[in-house]
């Protein structure tokens, strides 16, 4: 791809004020797990593509960066969460600080550091036709300059949440707390929970987290839930990785061969979800059970209402979620939440939840596209219009590339096929001597039926659920259709026809 110039009166569009700009091919949006996976790629299949990434955050990481509550810890495998090209050689379940250091090793490696804008917030984007170009208006968080960007291409990499606030329900009473309100998105540095009762609200992957990492210094901790999830447990190791490094065996052919190991076991587990899923329920309560004993309240308190991997599972590294309930510093209560009061929570059946801490593990709110606004020609952009091609371009944008991971896989799969599908596509554009690439229904698609980004009846969390309106629509075939399936996709994607009709190149 022919590189741009940068400042060069040319360069700027005759519709945007006098200041300085620069302009780059790609611009990559978000330095966390995917962003950083671009730019890798992008360095080392499309060398000569001029690129930056522009980060709001003051560091690299994301969510890692995001979340410093206690105990964070990944709740996929990092054989799978790792990226393809970088081999994981710790336990299978991270901490936030050794996922950091993993990612750091991969910007070092490719100097990817000098290419890192940080603090820069985007407020705008618009499309120009007349440029060919994307205008970015850009903010810089530590001192409040006002910068222009343009770019030939966006690659949203900012995750699917908004990473300044977490999402908490309105309940009644909350001002009339006397206690402290925390949540684990916006955690406290000073705060002491040393003797105190601790209410954590929620039943998913960090709320599972925290309940253990806290037992310690806590008086108790509750984990109070609407209703349960399931959980997975095991020990935090990979048999076959540490069998295959006492054979001295290479640590790439050992990151290759456990991915795939897991990716086909995983495989086996979704299709047996959806073809036992009585059976496959008896098995998960039966790891809870394990720990907690036959006489602990199962059914009330960790069945769910839905069956298995309707709603992601999380991990329990070594049941410590379960020895913390066993031993009696942590207790689990289902229940819903009639109103705050000064010492707590008035729960629903009339009990009183007295509390010092009530930490509001409760998600996310759901991010379409960094809560930039979008505009093509000046015209606002709603992505909810538009239907998505292959889960990462949009009908009507052009040069607009998209990573949304998997539901019931590592996000990184995603960021690993989708890049290769991206520098491939760069080059298709070098060989048509294209600058513009737009996906469009053709004449066979018109008509056809829509339905939403995810089927509500196959996955459906709550952070989904509460933003699906925003997302945009699927067809019925491809290339229109977001499966959701990294066994599938990972064939589908590097073979897909780019000259069938379905991107508009000029």
């Amino acid at each position: 791809m022919t590189t741009t110039a940068t400042a060069e009166p040319s360069a700027r569009a005759s519709s945007m004020p006098e200041r300085s700009s620069e302009t780059f091919d790609m611009l990559i949006v978000g330095a966390g797990i995917s962003g950083i996976g671009a730019a890798w790629h992008l360095k080392t299949q499309s060398p000569a593509t001029r690129f930056v990434i522009l980060e709001t955050q003051d560091d690299f990481g994301g969510t890692w960066r995001t979340h410093r509550y206690p105990g964070i810890r990944s709740d996929s495998d990092l054989y799978t969460f790792g990226y393809r090209f970088k081999p994981w050689t710790g336990a299978p379940i991270a901490s936030a600080d050794k996922i950091l250091s993993y990612m750091q090793e991969v910007i070092d490696e490719k100097d990817l550091a000098r290419h890192i804008r940080y603090r820069h917030r985007i407020d705008s984007a618009n499309w120009s036709g007349e440029d060919r170009l994307w205008h970015l208006e850009v903010t810089r968080l530590d001192t409040n300059e006002s910068l222009r960007f343009s770019t030939r291409f966006l690659w949203m990499c900012q995750g699917y949440y908004r990473h300044a606030q977490g999402y908490t329900p309105e309940w009644p009473g909350m001002d009339r707390f006397k206690g402290q309100i925390v949540h684990p998105q916006n955690w406290p540095e000073d705060l002491d929970l040393s003797g105190k009762r601790v209410v954590v609200i929620g039943s998913g992957a960090t709320a599972a987290t925290i309940v253990p990492a806290v037992t310690a210094q806590c008086g108790h901790v509750t984990l109070l839930q609407r209703s349960p999830t399931y959980f997975i447990t095991g020990r935090n190791a990979n048999v076959l990785a540490d069998t295959l490094r006492e054979l001295d065996i290479d640590e790439t052919w050992i990151h290759e061969i456990v991915r795939r190991k897991i990716l086909f076991d995983q495989s086996v587990f979704t299709r047996r979800c959806e073809t036992e899923p009585e059976v496959v329920t008896r098995e998960l309560l039966g790891g809870v059970k394990a720990y907690l004993g036959e006489d602990y309240d199962v059914a009330r308190h960790f069945t769910p209402r839905y069956a298995p991997w309707k709603q992601r599972i999380a991990f329990i590294p070594d049941g410590d979620l379960f020895r913390g309930i066993r031993s009696g510093k942590a207790s689990v209560v289902t229940d819903e939440i009639d109103t705050y009061n000064e010492t707590g929570l008035l729960l629903k059946s009339g009990t009183q939840l007295d509390a010092d801490v009530i930490i509001t593990a409760t998600g996310f709110n759901l991010n379409v596209l960094g809560d930039i606004a979008f505009s093509i020609d000046g015209k606002p952009l709603d992505f909810a219009s538009t239907v998505s091609y292959r889960g990462l371009m949009f009908t009507g944008v052009p040069n607009m590339l998209w990573v949304f991971g998997y539901f019931r896989a590592s996000w990184t799969l995603r960021v690993d096929i989708v890049a290769d599908f991206i520098c491939r596509l760069l080059k298709e554009m070098e060989a048509r001597k294209a600058t513009v690439v737009t996906p469009a229904l053709r004449p066979q698609d018109q008509g056809m039926p829509l339905s939403p980004w995810v089927d509500p009846g196959n996955f459906n969390p709550g952070y989904i659920m509460r933003g699906l309106h925003l997302l945009p629509r699927q067809g019925d075939r491809q290339p229109w259709k977001h499966g959701q399936d990294y066994m599938t996709e990972k064939d589908e994607l590097p073979a897909a026809d780019l000259g069938d009709g379905a991107l508009i190149f000029k």
